[in-house]
């Protein structure tokens, strides 16, 4: 898999952009808020039609623009695809796949995948949940593409339910109603995160064990339900834990259980990373993790993902920038930013094509 052309129209502090990508290494040099982490989060959102720096599509949009367009030319198995997404509220956005208007997000993210990670990323575990579920959702869209749907299921759902309880009184009735939806709607989207979890933690642990020897990683999902054998037996054991809290979510009004409460922690020799694990430890957990999305993606779809390392590498230390460049193959295309040149050494500049970004503009390339 590769990416041939990235072409941006009113995207961010890019009123036009194109570029086209000759090598496997790109490396996006420039200073702070020029536009470098733009490009990356372009290519991501081709990927899972998401980001995690935004809330809402328009928040893309270049200021006083109307709409933004980002396109780009894909090259799978010695087939060229080309997809554009069109943002341009408030009208649905449109996704095309070869010029073919109206194609449906999961066929449009089955055409490109990748792997982001961004300096961001290194606080993850010190971060809220809600951080982290949405590191873990945009992880499965890589590999499961019809998880959004269950996702976004589950939040409307959701929606609903909370729009409910502001009423000032409530129909017992309605409720359990709200209750049954949410409880199956839920109960996917924990079943797949687990699912997903299980399998990251196989492969991280093993990546984890590398740089760090005597530490043993563990990953667990933290939901209401300790245990269970299906998902319909999950979404059992939800409904009755919503039915035996009704009362107190009436009081305040407010969805207390459901998959948008839920957590992921991670353990050191069964000691609680979060709470206890120092910076470095912390930082290895999260390049283990990345790492091990790769190789899922790698794995699932049989084609190997880009990696966007968004000033990433300057924030580790020389062993573990060493074993992250070594642990990736040399078909892996991989797209990076940087303020500069100087924390890469001289091999691994040998091959790689540099560009300059400033206030948006390519300004220099070699």
């Amino acid at each position: 898999m590769k990416l041939k052309k990235l072409i941006l129209k009113n995207y961010r502090n890019y009123e036009d952009f194109e570029y086209n990508f000759s090598k496997n290494k790109t490396l996006i040099i420039g200073k702070n808020a020029q536009g470098k982490t733009n490009i990356l989060e372009a290519i991501y959102y081709l990927c899972a039609l998401d980001s995690n720096r935004i809330k809402k599509d328009s928040e893309l949009i270049m200021f006083e623009k109307d709409f933004t367009s980002i396109k780009a030319e894909i090259e799978k198995t010695d087939t060229e695809i080309e997809l554009e997404t069109i943002i341009n509220p408030p009208k649905n956005k449109v996704l095309k796949v070869n010029g073919l208007k109206k194609a449906k997000s999961s066929d449009f993210l089955r055409v490109l995948s990748s792997v982001n990670f961004s300096s961001n990323d290194l606080l993850l575990l010190r971060g809220e949940p809600q951080n982290r579920r949405k590191w873990l959702d945009m992880a499965i869209f890589q590999v499961y593409p019809l998880y959004r749907e269950k996702l976004n299921k589950f939040n409307k759902i959701r929606l609903q339910k909370a729009n409910f309880l502001q009423n000032s009184t409530i129909d017992n009735t309605m409720l359990d109603v709200f209750n049954q939806q949410i409880s199956i709607a839920s109960a996917n989207v924990i079943y797949l995160r687990m699912k997903y979890l299980k399998e990251l933690e196989k492969i991280a642990n093993k990546k984890h064990a590398h740089m760090a020897q005597n530490e043993n990683l563990t990953l667990k999902y933290q939901t209401i339900v300790d245990e269970y054998s299906t998902i319909q037996d999950l979404s059992e054991k939800i409904y009755q834990k919503l039915s035996e809290i009704k009362e107190e979510e009436k009081r305040k009004q407010q969805c207390l259980i459901g998959a948008h409460r839920d957590d992921i922690d991670f353990f050191i020799n069964d000691i609680d990373s979060k709470k206890f694990a120092s910076q470095g430890q912390q930082r290895t957990i999260v390049l283990a993790l990345k790492l091990a999305e790769l190789q899922i993606i790698k794995e699932k779809i049989n084609e190997t993902p880009l990696l966007l390392l968004d000033d990433v590498l300057a924030e580790l230390d020389n062993i573990r920038q060493n074993y992250l460049l070594s642990a990736i193959d040399d078909n892996t295309q991989m797209v990076i930013t940087s303020v500069d040149t100087l924390v890469f050494d001289y091999e691994f500049l040998k091959n790689v094509d540099i560009i300059k970004i400033n206030q948006g503009r390519i300004v220099e390339k070699n």
